[in-house]
């Protein structure tokens, strides 16, 4: 279920981003919705595992952000559910934007989907990727810090 948070309702989240990413800077773009996406959106029937965001233009785009249709809608509902969508942020975060993902091994990546004063954002990320070692080791430390707090648990009973 959705929690809520500083930032609002999230209304849905890619968990698989800090697994293969370093997440170094974020950034929160409002989102280009019709009428029925947001709908659909409060409802949270979005997904953005497979989502990416670029920038041509001096403008930045999320792609593959699947929102699904209203069940409720009329013929204004969009045809298609991953269609891509216009991302609202200032020239100088797109210009930084576009210095920082030139960079080898970088890229931008939507990490939450949230609601905030009637507003719908989406929170990026621009991620370094993980090589598999990397990966590894953070699943251990993950691990290792899960058995500490184990302990400490058991210990203060």
């Amino acid at each position: 279920m959705p929690k809520n948070t500083e930032q609002g309702k999230v209304l849905a989240q890619n968990k698989k981003a800090s697994h293969d990413y370093f997440i170094e800077d974020t950034y929160e773009a409002g989102l280009v919705l019709t009428g029925t996406e947001i709908k659909s959106l409060r409802k949270a029937k979005a997904n953005i595992g497979d989502a990416f965001a670029t920038i041509r233009g001096g403008e930045a785009f999320v792609h593959n952000m699947h929102i699904s249709p209203f069940e409720q809608g009329n013929r204004n509902n969009p045809e298609d559910p991953t269609r891509t969508r216009k991302l609202l942020l200032h020239k100088q975060q797109i210009r930084k934007l576009i210095g920082q993902a030139k960079q080898e091994g970088y890229t931008i990546v939507p990490l939450k989907v949230y609601v905030r004063n009637g507003y719908a954002k989406l929170l990026i990320g621009l991620g370094r990727g993980k090589k598999q070692h990397d990966k590894r080791d953070t699943l251990a430390k993950r691990d290792a810090q899960r058995d500490i707090q184990r302990a400490l648990k058991s210990r203060q009973r």
